[in-house]
């Protein structure tokens, strides 16, 4: 036999883990600590602006810390604000990769450039018989 519920009843909420009831608004369980749902995204100026200098700096570091880059989790979310935030992370760390790859790249090509000039003055005065 199934039971049918109304559509004005609202179903309580208890926890996965031990089974207390608990609010919607919980993000952690007062009975046991068991985390519930996550908490929103931070999109305070602060955390933005730290996002963005990260999104800059990662690649002139290797990308060493890219796990630690909370660009895809803002990209991923669903709030359009939070959202926002991630596209621009992710943009700004495109942009400063191809920055860092072509600036590597000139300086490379200038290094090299730089190194035939030497060599060229520096064995310019041997007579190597030829």
């Amino acid at each position: 036999m199934e039971i049918k519920q109304e559509k004005d009843t609202v179903t309580p909420a208890v926890c996965q883990v031990c089974h207390q009831p608990i609010l919607p608004t919980y993000y952690f369980c007062p009975n046991c600590g068991a985390k519930l749902i996550s908490a929103p995204l931070s999109t305070d100026i602060i955390t933005q602006i730290g996002i963005y200098l990260f999104s800059i700096i990662l690649p002139s570091i290797l990308f060493l810390f890219i796990t630690r880059w909370p660009g895809l989790k803002y990209l991923k979310s669903n709030d359009k604000k939070t959202k926002l935030i991630g596209e621009i992370a992710v943009t700004l760390l495109i942009l400063s990769t191809i920055f860092t790859f072509y600036f590597a790249y000139i300086w490379t090509v200038g290094a090299m450039q730089s190194l035939t000039n030497s060599l060229n003055v520096d064995l310019g005065g041997l007579n190597l018989g030829y």
